[in-house]
């Protein structure tokens, strides 16, 4: 057991000798790997902030089903009853013709003129059934209901998910749905290329040592206790990394927020996004060591078993 532990705290001493004797090579390999981790934190945050605003959005939309004034207290309730089999509707308001008029004129009280015109004639405003979706993403069912000929006929006019409101929803659903796929596959990209360099970086650092590895193997040192120091050394680039891309990211949400009056910048509500980097601060910094762990380590195991191999066959 004193041996394993003797051998294992050598390997660590030789790794990180290793990592300050090429330091230069290492500032590359470090560098794609901070804008890496960045870009995965970044990915992670903003996709936590456009669900956070998407809920907040999808709580505020509905979409409305205009009733004729004669439809009977039955069919509406049978109507009610078969929306609400629908999966995707989380639930539906009946507003009366009385309460549409309220709104009408909260909603207008600073224009008294359309207020006196309204108030001079009899209500014609019509009754409805407010819908709220579950999922902006997932509207065609309720839609493909909604304008069936039986369902049409009892509206006295079109439903509000048309028009200005449903270009704008498509647009938020579309825009949303970009964002996270344009981040997926900036992470895919930029993990490829930092373990590129990686590898390339351990693949010098082999050529670099060939005579002195072919010298621990001619001495009979193991292939785990060669290769092992490769291993640390690349660790130690993805903790640093890690470590500096949280620095970062900290640094660049804390300038935001002193930067930007507003608390949103596009879709992404900066507030949001610097209070869920605080709340989740030990939980991204673990996790982001882990993943440049992670990527370095695989890199380096990929590099050694393939140019040591190599190397301790001459």
């Amino acid at each position: 057991m004193n041996h394993k532990i003797i051998t294992f705290w050598r390997i660590i001493k030789a790794g990180t000798q290793n990592f300050i004797r090429n330091a230069t090579l290492a500032i590359a390999a470090m560098a794609v790997m901070v804008v890496t981790l960045s870009i995965i934190l970044f990915s992670v945050i903003a996709n936590a902030t456009l669900t956070d605003t998407i809920q907040k959005i999808t709580d505020k939309i509905d979409i409305s089903i205009y009733l004729k004034d004669d439809v009977t207290e039955q069919r509406r309730n049978q109507l009610v009853s078969d929306l609400n089999k629908i999966d995707n509707v989380k639930s539906i308001d009946f507003v009366t013709k009385d309460q549409a008029l309220r709104d009408f004129q909260a909603a207008n009280k600073d224009d008294p003129e359309l207020l006196g015109a309204v108030l001079q004639t009899d209500n014609y405003l019509p009754a409805s059934l407010r819908i709220k979706p579950k999922n902006v993403d997932k509207l065609e069912e309720i839609k493909t209901y909604i304008e069936k000929p039986e369902i049409k006929s009892l509206q006295s006019a079109k439903t509000s998910y048309s028009g200005d409101q449903k270009e704008a929803i498509d647009n938020i659903s579309k825009a949303t749905q970009f964002l996270r796929e344009g981040g997926i596959a900036g992470v895919i990209v930029f993990a490829i290329v930092s373990m590129l360099i990686i590898f390339n970086t351990i693949r010098m650092a082999i050529f670099n040592r060939r005579d002195e590895l072919n010298i621990m193997r001619l001495l009979g040192a193991s292939s785990g206790y060669i290769r092992g120091p490769f291993i640390v050394e690349t660790v130690i680039y993805g903790i640093i990394s890690a470590v500096l891309s949280v620095t970062l990211c900290n640094t660049l949400f804390v300038v935001s927020s002193s930067a930007f009056q507003a608390n949103s910048f596009g879709f992404l509500d900066i507030q949001y996004a610097s209070d869920y980097f605080i709340k989740h601060f030990w939980l991204i910094l673990t996790s982001q060591v882990a993943v440049g762990i992670l990527i370095g380590a695989v890199s380096s195991i990929i590099a050694t078993r393939r140019y040591l191999k190599f190397k301790s066959s001459k």
